[in-house]
């Protein structure tokens, strides 16, 4: 049998594999609020109606986060990723079939059941692939696939829609997950399995992982699940993602819509406009991962190196409550604002979970702190339909505005300092 060629510095081609996966996440979570104004020509959609099919799609994702977190722990990256993405990609191919709202909501709801173990999945391969002082950058180049796939999104869609019809928008992308699952089945191993990797860049990740082991802490302790619930900064994890997600959600599902409702644009004008705000957050993504490991080369501890870009990205946000009385093309920007700020934001705090827990566990506090964090978005997107039925947009961007500085005040009231725990049973 022929020897497999090692690939020198592999760890970013792996990182690079599972930003496409986060890739394909979004633009299969943005079929449905793309194509929305396509499909109501079918069948009727109102405001609430909309609201309560994101949040049975946010009530399995929710839950599947916390669930997927541990079954990527349990069965591993290669095996539980694997099944997920296959699981999701089938559901996403589901939409393309229904002909009423009950049919929507079913398959969101298992669209968010696969794609719920997706982000805690890459937060597990991150810690098994990278140091610590790559982990930020890392992060941010993987949670930049989140908005490539969303950027994509409005213009292919539009143009799928354009050439067949829009339930070929959900048969082609749930294909081309499919085929990731393949690719990742084939390549995907730990570093110390992998028959790509060099033995100068295996010992770079073990020294890294050594480094991290090295404050006296036992790696071979086994730390039960329930557990972990005995820990402040699992505590503040959950409460500093619980307010800023479910903002995130609710411009991701109805920036869209917006569009198409109150700027009166088309799927060819939703598609021309709203890949903007969504190029803008990859940005955020790159730039919070890149500010942190900058500001940690140039010897800031890795508490400053992690508050100081979340500040910054809290700032950001309540340029959202301008949007509403703007003209079209600064509401764009504003959304576009709003959103970079939250990719920054999320990419810090998901690398906070590797600051401050073992790998072993990282699956499963990134997936409680996504399942904490979604359940506010379903809580949200429930009463957010209500809202705008009666009160429009106003009050929504007003609210949506507020929460990452909030979220950021409770940073510094639970968490205080980022620094590894000191995770012994007895503790």
């Amino acid at each position: 049998m022929r020897k497999l060629p090692l690939i020198k510095n592999f760890r970013w081609w792996i990182v690079g594999l599972i930003a496409l996966a986060t890739a394909i996440n979004y633009l299969d979570r943005q079929n449905l609020p793309v194509a929305l104004s396509e499909i109501r020509k079918n069948f009727e959609i109102s405001d609430v109606d909309y609201g309560l099919i994101n949040s049975l799609f946010l009530f399995a994702y929710g839950t599947m986060y916390a669930v997927g977190g541990r079954i990527i722990d349990v069965l591993g990256s290669r095996l539980g990723y694997f099944i997920l993405i296959v699981w999701w990609s089938i559901a996403n191919m589901l939409h393309g079939l229904v002909s009423n709202v009950m049919g929507l909501g079913i398959a969101r709801f298992l669209l968010g059941i696969g794609e719920g173990g997706a982000f805690p999945g890459s937060a597990k391969v991150v810690s098994e692939w990278f140091p610590k002082k790559e982990r930020a950058l890392a992060f941010g180049i993987f949670n930049t696939g989140s908005s490539v796939g969303a950027v994509v999104a409005p213009p292919v869609i539009a143009l799928i829609i354009a050439t067949w019809s829009w339930q070929w928008t959900f048969f082609i992308f749930g294909i081309v997950g499919l085929v990731w699952a393949a690719v990742w089945w084939m390549v995907y191993a730990v570093p110390s399995r992998s028959k790509f990797v060099t033995a100068g860049e295996r010992a770079l990740i073990a020294a890294g992982q050594e480094e991290e082991q090295s404050v006296g802490q036992d790696t071979a302790l086994h730390i039960p699940w329930i557990s972990l619930f005995r820990y402040r900064k699992l505590w503040g994890l959950l409460a500093i993602k619980f307010l800023p997600d479910a903002g995130w959600y609710f411009f991701i599902f109805w920036l869209p819509k917006y569009l198409n409702d109150v700027r009166g644009l088309d799927i060819q004008g939703i598609g021309s406009y709203a890949w903007i705000p969504y190029a803008m957050a990859g940005g955020g993504s790159f730039l919070g991962g890149w500010l942190s490991s900058f500001l940690l080369r140039k010897q800031f501890s890795l508490d400053l190196s992690r508050k100081i870009p979340l500040g910054i990205a809290a700032a950001l946000l309540p340029l959202s409550l301008f949007i509403a009385d703007a003209s079209l093309l600064t509401a764009v920007f504003l959304f576009g604002m709003a959103m970079c700020g939250h990719q920054l934001y999320s990419t810090i705090v998901q690398t906070l979970v590797a600051d401050m827990f073992p790998s072993r566990v990282v699956g499963s506090v990134s997936g409680l702190m996504g399942c904490a964090a979604t359940y506010g978005a379903m809580l949200f997107s429930l009463v957010i339909g209500f809202i705008i039925d009666r009160y429009g947009y106003g009050p929504a961007f007003f609210i949506a505005g507020l929460l990452h500085p909030l979220s950021f005040i409770l940073l510094f009231v639970i968490i205080k300092r980022v620094e590894m725990i000191s995770y012994k049973l007895n503790s």
